[in-house]
């Protein structure tokens, strides 16, 4: 899949506030069925480039396309065009009922339930007295239920127990896997992250410190610490050697 131009790509992209950039000639990619994960320190860029993505920012520099065409510029229209975001901030409104919100959303509220069972028992209970991790399970299953082409999930982890993490990591596995969605995972916790991507970059200082596929990135733990730290790997000025830009491998999937 390299050059194809499938899938959700960045090229040269650059983008902040205002005037002022904070990240700097971004090319990433993420095919169709593959989860990629963008790992760094605070203040790295991630959540300036989930917002660039999203369309909330426009980009100062380069471009956001979706199989090679450029998106449209704005949050409302990309999401009619087959992008979901899942934002840290709990995307649910508090004051309705988890069937209410899901009533919100473009997909079937049976299908969320499907996508996590444990949420039909509190279908008429206000979000707000559900737990941090059942509302950050139904804001994910509103956005899987209306069959996204495209997924952003910023700091899904953030303040949630590792049993209700993992869970939720292993339904943005399958999401990719089952439905071909294209999954690209904020995340500050590297273990997890590694666990379930197929391709991993390293934000530090705004710029691509490091890429390489899960399983490779799983040995190096040392060296995505050092670029946490420095903005490069330890002991070296470039990427894994060998990888190419922004160039995830293709997925093995029959839906292509």
């Amino acid at each position: 899949m390299t050059g194809s131009g499938t899938g959700l790509q960045t090229l040269g992209l650059s983008a902040g506030y205002g005037k002022q950039p904070v990240i700097h000639d971004l090319d990433l990619r993420v095919g169709p069925g593959q989860v990629v994960a963008l790992l760094g320190p605070n203040g790295a860029g991630k959540t300036t480039t989930v917002l660039t993505l999203a369309g909330v920012l426009r980009p100062l520099a380069g471009t956001v396309t979706w199989n090679g065409q450029a998106w449209p510029a704005n949050l409302t229209r990309r999401a009619r065009q087959g992008l979901g975001l899942v934002t840290e901030q709990r995307c649910v409104f508090m004051r309705l009922t988890v069937a209410e919100n899901l009533a919100l959303g473009r997909g079937s509220a049976g299908r969320a339930f499907e996508l996590f069972p444990e949420l039909e028992e509190h279908r008429n209970r206000l979000c707000g007295l559900l737990s941090g991790g059942q509302q950050q399970m139904l804001a994910l299953a509103r956005i899987l239920a209306s069959e996204p082409k495209a997924l952003v999930v910023d700091e899904l982890s953030l303040g949630l127990a590792p049993l209700i993490v993992e869970r939720l990591l292993n339904v943005l596995r399958t999401a990719a896997d089952a439905d071909g969605v294209a999954v690209l995972l904020v995340e500050q916790h590297m273990q997890h992250a590694l666990r379930i991507a197929d391709y991993v970059y390293v934000l530090g200082r705004g710029t691509l410190a490091m890429e390489g596929t899960g399983t490779e990135l799983q040995t190096r733990g040392d060296d995505i610490a050092a670029a946490y730290l420095t903005g490069k790997p330890r002991g070296t000025d470039i990427s894994i050697p060998g990888s190419g830009p922004a160039s995830p491998p293709a997925p093995v999937s029959e839906k292509e």
